[in-house]
């Protein structure tokens, strides 16, 4: 058995979540459930591996591994059913960067990119930051699920729209997309001829009684037109390592995205991230099973407290993932600002703030529950003492 019990001092570590605390909140003493990291103790499997390497005297220059591609379309096929060829894999360094590569390698400056807001938000700022134009095609809410607007998708097109940024599962509702979303939304982008980069870094962390579903997978049309960018980073908790991958099945895209890479000198990895990445795909399997009961028993507790203490905070309950995007309009705050304010000042209480996931997001805020259950016990006590 693992023991995600364990509370481990970050401090002095650069840890984000740390470091930034007093620039993203006015002050150290909030308790910082913010950045998308775990604080569970990194996998022994990994460090592990990193240790086995580091026996080594020399860390000269890698290639990637010749077991990289293999090991990776195992991985996929095992548990997402996601069958593809080797050569369709390619070494990313970072999602978030890999959103900003395909930017530059599908589209050209002033084209306009579709993202689904309230959306993790690089998605915007890659877009803004390079010069395009970000088009919002807002998710709706029904059910207290996030569901997407076809309709407004439909009318949002027009000839200058070269792109859209998908987000699955989604971050921060925990929408595990269903299969006929996805392929509603591939024959529409399809129709008129629009690459979707699909972020799908929390497909492995879908909880048991549901199935992630890759864009690629729903049909031919989609594989046809889908960047699919995965990662064992969240799920293995390594996100420092930077060891992401692409999946592009149609040879035209993965041309273009290749190109880019070559051109920028942006292909190599590093010994680290490729010595993680094997050991997390074939020594993970139990530890990510754990992992994710521990988790779903924090966001049973988060939404249990919630209800009996707070109902007039309604959490979204993810179906992936260990973020909780939690509705406090019915704490009336005349404003975002204020919302924010009442939890870092009064109740100590570091989250995202949701206007950082665009329109949608006004009166919510993010809470990651991947820590000690302690943690969670001493955060939402805090909030409920802060609001009596």
């Amino acid at each position: 058995m693992y023991h995600f019990d364990e509370i481990i001092d970050r401090s002095n570590t650069d840890a984000i979540k740390l470091k930034y605390r007093k620039d993203i909140f006015g002050t150290d003493d909030v308790l910082p459930l913010w950045v998308a990291d775990m604080d569970f103790r990194t996998p022994d499997f990994i460090l592990n591996a990193i240790a086995e390497r580091l026996k080594h005297p020399v860390l000269g220059y890698t290639a990637v591994p010749d077991n990289f591609q293999s090991v990776i379309a195992d991985w996929v096929y095992r548990h997402h059913n996601l069958k593809v060829a080797e050569n369709a894999i390619g070494f990313l360094p970072g999602i978030v960067p890999g959103l900003a590569f395909a930017v530059q390698a599908f589209t050209e400056k002033g084209d306009e990119i579709i993202v689904q807001p309230p959306v993790y938000y690089p998605f915007m700022n890659v877009v803004i930051k390079n010069r395009r134009k970000v088009v919002y095609n807002p998710l709706v809410k029904k059910d207290n699920l996030f569901q997407m607007d076809f309709e407004d998708l439909e009318q949002k097109i027009t000839d200058k729209t070269k792109l859209l940024i998908l987000c699955n599962p989604h971050n921060p509702g925990g929408r595990v997309w269903d299969e006929d979303s996805l392929k509603k939304l591939a024959e529409i982008c399809t129709r008129h001829n629009i690459p979707v980069i699909s972020d799908e870094i929390h497909a492995d962390m879908t909880f048991e009684q549901y199935t992630h579903t890759p864009f690629a997978n729903t049909s031919e049309e989609a594989a046809n037109i889908s960047v699919t960018y995965m990662a064992p980073s969240k799920t293995f908790n390594m996100p420092g390592l930077i060891a992401s991958y692409y999946i592009i099945p149609n040879e035209k895209l993965r041309n273009k995205l290749d190109t880019f890479l070559d051109k920028n000198e942006l292909r190599g990895g590093n010994i680290f991230a490729y010595e993680a990445t094997l050991a997390a795909y074939t020594q993970g399997e139990e530890w990510r099973r754990q992992m994710l009961g521990y988790v779903q028993k924090n966001i049973d507790d988060v939404v249990a407290y919630l209800q009996e203490n707070i109902p007039e905070i309604a959490p979204m309950i993810p179906q992936a993932s260990f973020l909780v995007w939690l509705d406090c309009s019915r704490l009336g705050f005349a404003s975002d600002d204020k919302l924010v304010d009442f939890f870092v000042s009064k109740a100590k209480l570091g989250f995202n703030r949701g206007t950082m996931f665009g329109p949608g997001g006004e009166n919510h805020l993010r809470m990651n529950v991947a820590c000690s259950r302690t943690i969670i016990k001493e955060a939402l006590n805090r909030l409920h003492t802060a609001l009596k």
